[in-house]
C-alpha cells in the first residue's frame, strides 16, 4: 500500500491522528503536495461520499472522515499556495435567510471539500445581500442555497435575482433541501438542483464542467 493510499485508508476511517502522521511522514519524503491532496485526502473523502449516497454509511462517519480530511488539509494549506495546485472551483454556500437549518447544507460543503472543491460556508440565516457580497468578492464559480422550510425556500429566488442584478450572470446556483424540488429549482432559474449532500457534489462538477467547456 502507497502513502497515499494509507492516507485515503485513513480518512475513510475517520482516524485523525494517523491522517496527520501519514501526511507528515509523506511531506517528509518529498511525496508531492498535490499527490497527498489528491490521491490520498481528496481520494479518501470521494470513497466516503459514495458510500454516504449509497446509504452504506451514514452522518455521523461522515463527519469524522471530514475532521480527519481537515487535519491533513491544515497541514497541507500553507504548502497549497506555492505548489501550482489548483481547486475544482470556488463555492459560496449557506442556508437561506429565515431558516436555521444546517446539518445537510454542512454535510454539502465537507463533501465538496473533499472533492477538491474550496469552499465559502456563510452558514445559516444568510440574507440575499450576503449571498451577493460573497460571491463577488471570493470570485465564486458557485452558489449554493439550502432551505428545510417552505416558508423560506421563496427566499432562494431572491438571491439569484441579486446575483444578476450584480452582473454575476456566469455564476451558477445549486440549491437544495427538503422542501425543494428540481422543478422548482427550475422555476426560480437555478441552473442545479441537488435532492441529496451527495448528489450536491455531482452536481457541482457538472456544472463546472459545463461552464469551463
Amino acid at each position: 500500500m502507497t502513502i497515499f493510499e494509507k492516507i485515503a485508508d485513513a480518512v475513510q476511517k475517520g482516524d485523525s491522528e494517523a491522517v496527520e502522521m501519514l501526511v507528515k511522514e509523506a511531506l517528509s519524503t518529498g511525496d508531492p503536495v498535490e499527490g497527498i491532496l489528491n490521491r490520498g485526502l481528496v481520494e479518501g473523502m470521494n470513497v466516503v461520499g459514495i458510500r454516504f449516497k449509497n446509504n452504506e454509511c451514514f452522518i455521523p462517519e461522515v463527519l469524522v472522515s471530514a475532521k480527519a480530511m481537515k487535519m491533513g488539509m491544515e497541514i497541507l494549506k500553507p504548502l497549497l499556495a506555492g505548489s501550482g495546485v489548483k481547486s475544482r472551483g470556488k463555492v459560496v454556500m449557506g442556508t437561506i435567510r429565515g431558516d436555521l437549518h444546517d446539518i445537510g447544507k454542512n454535510i454539502v460543503a465537507m463533501l465538496l471539500q473533499g472533492a477538491g472543491f474550496e469552499v465559502v460556508d456563510l452558514g445559516a440565516d444568510v440574507p440575499v445581500e450576503r449571498f451577493v457580497e460573497s460571491a463577488k468578492k471570493e470570485n465564486a464559480d458557485l452558489v449554493g442555497m439550502s432551505a428545510l422550510l417552505s416558508t423560506t425556500m421563496v427566499n432562494m429566488k431572491e438571491v439569484i435575482s441579486g446575483l444578476k442584478g450584480a452582473g454575476l450572470e456566469t455564476v451558477k446556483v445549486i440549491v437544495g433541501g427538503a422542501p425543494v424540488t428540481g422543478e422548482y429549482a427550475d422555476k426560480i432559474g437555478a441552473d442545479g438542483y441537488a435532492p441529496d449532500a451527495a448528489s450536491g457534489v455531482d452536481v457541482a462538477k457538472r456544472l463546472l464542467e459545463i461552464r469551463t467547456a
